[in-house]
């Protein structure tokens, strides 16, 4: 692997529950589960795989199991003491949630019907949880081997391969018309509504978390979410976003937190690079 863009920085200090400071291991490391969870996707993304339907109705394939464990074991093993929520075994009690002051968060799969639908528009998503805010985060995408990662301490990056990651940011002002990513899967009358309301622009159609690393990025100037989500949905990248330069807010304008409550499910959002904007006037 790379040397680490940081400067090899080998460790994040984060606060534990009771508040002792804890040194964990590089994010790197998490990149590498990250990837390998990737090609355990992959594995399975090549095959006849059947698809199964969750209580929701939300599709469920051996792929997501097959990354939910390699995952949570490799996670396990960086970091025992800490707690991990994941989308494919999220019945954790909010009683039991609630002590949680650190913890991981992960989407072993974001975006099956992509995956289903073959498109390659999915991504594994891994966010370390910090006083209910995301501190680092990685989206990594099987299909083409990009990786997003990022810490509110270092800034966000982005690595191709084997490539040497490469900083990125998000455009901090919008020139002429905003360019705003949308969900393929998800589209509806109240996005319709925003982007009238936005007037002229550039839409990006995109599924998964990739929506939210497109602003991240600065190829995109606009993300809203004015539909469902969860929570492993968005923390991984909201972390990459505001590491970049960007903001992760409800339709108030508030930033985005996690495991507030019992539900999992986040409130409709907002993501943007430009934050001198008041983003939420065209709902």
């Amino acid at each position: 692997m790379h040397p680490d863009p940081w400067g090899r920085m080998r460790e994040t200090t984060i606060r534990q529950q009771n508040t002792v400071t804890q040194t964990l291991p590089d994010i790197l490391e998490v990149v590498r589960i990250a990837r390998s969870a990737g090609k355990a996707i992959l594995s399975i993304y090549d095959s006849d795989f059947a698809v199964q339907a969750k209580e929701d109705n939300s599709p469920l394939t051996e792929a997501d199991i097959a990354s939910h464990n390699l995952i949570t074991e490799e996670i396990g093993k960086l970091t025992p003491a800490l707690p991990v929520l994941s989308e494919e075994s999220a019945d954790i009690p909010f009683a039991e949630r609630s002590r949680w002051q650190t913890y991981w968060l992960v989407d072993p799969l974001d975006g099956t019907k992509e995956f289903v639908k073959r498109n390659g528009e999915f991504t594994v998503n891994i966010a370390l949880i910090d006083d209910q805010r995301p501190v680092l985060g990685v989206v990594h995408v099987p299909v083409t081997g990009a990786t997003y990662f990022g810490d509110n301490r270092h800034g966000a990056f982005l690595q191709h391969g084997q490539d040497a990651p490469r900083p990125i940011h998000v455009t901090a002002k919008v020139h002429g018309r905003p360019r705003v990513v949308g969900s393929r899967s998800h589209a509806g009358e109240r996005l319709q509504r925003y982007l009238a309301n936005l007037g002229d622009h550039e839409l990006v159609s995109m599924g998964s978390s990739l929506k939210l690393c497109l602003v991240a990025e600065g190829k995109a100037d606009i993300y809203p979410r004015l539909g469902p989500t969860s929570e492993w949905d968005t923390a991984a990248a909201q972390a990459i976003v505001e590491a970049a330069g960007g903001r992760v807010t409800d339709t108030s304008m508030d930033l985005l937190r996690y495991n507030t409550k019992d539900s999992l499910l986040n409130p409709e959002f907002l993501v943007f690079g430009d934050i001198s904007e008041d983003w939420s006037r065209h709902l």
